[in-house]
């Protein structure tokens, strides 16, 4: 399995005969500057997407009609997506479960906000989530734009993940301290990959802290297109 992180909250995810993109921002994406947009999003199978703040859907249609891929959201979301173009993939809710080939994909709470500008104004698309991925003997969390959530002890204790993929940059969702604090009240990780972060400079740029809050966890820094193979 690789993941590969995209910069921001975008993933790509190669993972049992899928590859999933998650959140794929890629134009206007200050860390995706000068990065292979095609190689990013070559062969995907799935486009995931937690919310619809610009810096996680802006590019989703036009990479789903340039791939095929098709797009899930929650049902608000992937129905306004589906209106503008999108390869329809699920419109489900949180607790549904998608079965993509030899991987699953099971939609779980988050604790941020969801809207897309329509028209000069803000229009509400649906609940913000994060997802569950499960294939190749792995459990992930994608925990989405979020701060930290009670809703984190069951998804923790019912899914039990091994891999968290943790939005954890400040102001805009938990930062690194909040991050650890959930990751070690709440799940029992081996691995943890931060997101969400060293984007914009009120962001945090380090995850440091994160690292020193979890002892005994695999924290590990994401560099932009380079894979992280476990």
């Amino acid at each position: 399995m690789n993941i590969i992180w995209l910069g921001h909250g975008s993933f790509r995810i190669e993972i049992g005969d899928q590859v999933l993109l998650v959140d794929p921002w890629l134009n206007g994406n200050p860390m995706m500057e000068g990065q292979d947009h095609d190689a990013a999003i070559a062969g995907a199978t799935q486009i995931l997407v937690t919310h619809g703040h610009f810096d996680h859907t802006t590019d989703v249609v036009g990479i789903s009609q340039k791939t095929g891929a098709p797009v899930s959201a929650i049902y608000e979301l992937a129905q306004y997506l589906f209106s503008q173009g999108a390869v329809e993939g699920a419109a489900f809710n949180k607790g549904g479960t998608l079965a993509l080939g030899s991987v699953s994909v099971t939609m779980v709470p988050a604790s941020h906000s969801s809207s897309i500008v329509v028209e000069g104004a803000p229009v509400y698309m649906g609940a913000e989530i994060g997802y569950i991925v499960k294939g190749d003997g792995h459990t992930i969390y994608l925990s989405g734009d979020t701060t930290i959530m009670a809703d984190m002890e069951w998804i923790g204790d019912y899914h039990k993940p091994d891999i968290g993929i943790l939005s954890a940059g400040g102001h805009f969702t938990m930062d690194m301290a909040g991050a650890a604090y959930a990751a070690k009240r709440y799940f029992n990780f081996t691995t943890v990959i931060p997101c969400h972060y060293r984007t914009f400079p009120l962001l945090e740029q380090s995850a440091q802290v994160l690292a020193e809050g979890v002892p005994g966890v695999d924290v590990i820094e994401p560099q932009v297109m380079v894979p992280i193979t476990l």
